[in-house]
């Protein structure tokens, strides 16, 4: 009997090019779509870019042009790359689309409606030289719990630890190479912890995810209250501003996974489907595919959304690890990488799809 998949990979940031760490998860996921079709099944690769945030925002300025200009140059560079690879999405998309903007608004309703959101005071660093508040990704320092050097504000590549930027030791801008001031101002959170019981019974059925990443939720997360997802960024941002709270921006890390709401039902309008048959119905699976730096977010706040809005939960996160040199995470920032381009100008890309596979 023929299965009807929805197949999505995580949305690579519009703010760099495609590099060969990156490809892993594309080209491997292509192989395994084509394999289903292969099979008789019917199956849809939906992707995007992620648009949103403090380092689009501040390139832009850099710039001197629209977020929107860059944003649309980007996408076009990495569809071109995507497409030298033979990487063949039925859709690919925009987080800063109508469709993604509409999706985000549903999913906040429902959490609105089931008493989820809360506003409280929160202490943020700040680069003073970019006059923006910083995003994880954008503070780097020694690793509060290892003691590693260089890691982002959000969790260490080396021990896997999660923490707020305000815990690294030594933490400068990843923007400006500024020392950050701590500056306080409202926020919006997700109360994730009233879903604990369901969260926990969804990530250890040993339906969803590799025995080992069940095991790594349960001795990091679920063994103590999950703690309140911060979901709004104040003034300035790029991103879509909170209908029911003026002056506060979903933080990327909510409308970056509605993307792939937002671009499968910009394929189901080009297509004359309904969102419903992919999203809202028991006769479709979904298959993410991820990298492990990701986890947290598509295996704990992801399934939390879509629970409370009535959407599919995924029937797999299938979580795969990093394309390493000289035992480190291959890195566009650390310059530890070789670009798509730089590869497709050269090779055959048959060799690097056979050598993924």
């Amino acid at each position: 009997m023929s299965r009807r998949i929805l197949v999505t990979a995580a949305l690579p940031y519009a703010n760099g090019h495609i590099h060969l760490g990156h490809l892993v998860e594309y080209i491997q996921t292509d192989i395994w779509v084509r394999f289903q079709k292969l099979r008789g099944n019917t199956c849809r690769y939906f992707c995007a870019d992620d648009t949103h945030g403090t380092a689009i925002m501040i390139r832009a300025r850099q710039e001197n042009r629209s977020e929107e200009e860059l944003i649309a140059e980007m996408k076009e560079a990495h569809l071109a790359d995507f497409t030298g690879f033979q990487i063949e999405f039925d859709n690919y998309g925009s987080t800063n689309s109508p469709e993604n903007l509409e999706a985000c608004k549903i999913i906040w309703k429902a959490l609105r409606a089931a008493g989820l959101v809360s506003e409280k005071d929160v202490t943020q660093l700040f680069d003073p030289e970019a006059g923006t508040f910083l995003a994880d990704r954008f503070v780097k320092g020694t690793c509060p719990k290892c003691g590693a050097v260089d890691q982002y504000g959000d969790n260490c590549e080396k021990c896997g630890a999660t923490y707020s930027p305000g815990e690294l030791i030594d933490p400068v801008s990843t923007l400006t190479g500024a020392k950050p001031e701590e500056r306080t101002a409202s926020h919006l959170f997700v109360n994730i912890e009233k879903l604990h019981d369901f969260l926990e019974e969804w990530t250890q059925s040993g339906e969803h995810l590799q025995k080992e990443v069940a095991n790594y939720l349960k001795g990091h997360f679920l063994g103590e209250p999950l703690r309140d997802w911060d979901i709004s960024r104040p003034a300035p941002y790029f991103g879509f501003e909170i209908p029911d709270a003026p002056g506060h921006y979903w933080y990327v890390w909510f409308d970056a996974p509605i993307g792939y709401i937002g671009s499968t039902w910009q394929w189901c309008k080009e297509n004359n489907e309904g969102l419903s048959k992919y999203w809202q119905s028991s006769d479709t699976e979904i298959h993410h595919f991820i990298g492990k730096d990701i986890t947290y977010f598509h295996t704990l706040f992801w399934p939390a959304m879509l629970k409370v809005a009535g959407f599919n939960l995924p029937t797999k996160v299938h979580i795969h690890g990093f394309l390493n040199v000289d035992g480190g995470k291959m890195s566009k920032s650390r310059g530890t990488f070789i670009m798509a381009r730089t590869y497709l100008n050269h090779l055959d890309p048959a060799c690097l799809r056979y050598y993924f596979a």
